[in-house]
């Protein structure tokens, strides 16, 4: 019991005092998880807005894949990843294995289909409003779908949050395609798991309370977030 506490005050110190490795794994986390949301965001809102307003064959299919593959295990997506990018693999004459590029190709996939899913959810129902008076206006579809993302622009960012909270706590596939290796790939999730099998429980709560702060964080955005939309409703 007094280690525990001994560990607990330690990394409440360590959080405090702003302990340098342990803000550099944080940077690191952060520096990989914004990059993989900005590319995901950039491919799955405009990919939710246009299934919104464009009606074709495989339509259903496709919405129905995307809401599938919201739980597609992590420890596949790093499997397939790492494959891909391998010595033997059709990718890995790029050398990109085990760097903070690859784990932020595994974040992207990982959350493309959740925020494409939670965006096409405000998007429909959006486009449902606004149907009759663009069809009227005969504007081309990228003005309709430029048009939707921008009116639903707090709702897209409340799936781009879900998408952050869902990278921000990654380790399976970040695991498997980092390799967790000090200064390098090593991340908040990546060093839990490690310096907790090491015994170093300071450092491993110190790691768990900034990760636990920003899921905080990111919960309570969200939930501002739909609260005011809720109320530009009224």
């Amino acid at each position: 019991m007094t280690d525990l506490w001994d560990g607990i005050s330690r990394a409440i110190w360590m959080v405090l005092s702003v302990d340098a490795n342990l803000l550099e794994i944080t940077l690191r986390s952060l520096q990989v998880t914004l990059t993989a949301l900005i590319v995901a965001s950039a491919i799955a809102l405009p990919l939710a807005a246009f299934l919104s307003v464009r009606r074709f064959r495989l339509r259903r299919s496709v919405i129905a894949l995307l809401n599938a593959l919201m739980g597609l295990p992590p420890v596949v997506v790093g499997l397939v990843v790492y494959i891909l990018l391998s010595r033997s693999g059709p990718l890995g004459v790029l050398g990109l294995l085990f760097t903070p590029t690859a784990m932020v190709i595994a974040q992207v996939i990982i959350i493309v289909p959740l925020i494409a899913s939670i965006a096409h959810q405000s998007l429909r129902d959006l486009w449902a409003e606004y149907h009759d008076l663009l069809i009227s206006m005969n504007v081309s579809q990228w003005q309709k779908i430029t048009t939707l993302l921008w009116d639903a622009r707090r709702a897209l960012l409340t799936a781009a949050l879900a998408g952050f909270g869902r990278a921000i706590g990654e380790v399976g596939a970040i695991m498997i395609v980092g390799g967790n290796i000090d200064n390098a790939t090593r991340v908040l999730t990546t060093a839990i798991a490690l310096e907790t099998g090491k015994g170093d429980f300071a450092l491993a709560l110190g790691l768990g309370f900034v990760l636990i702060a920003l899921a905080v964080l990111v919960n309570l955005a969200i939930h501002w977030l739909g609260r005011t939309e809720r109320e530009g409703r009224w």
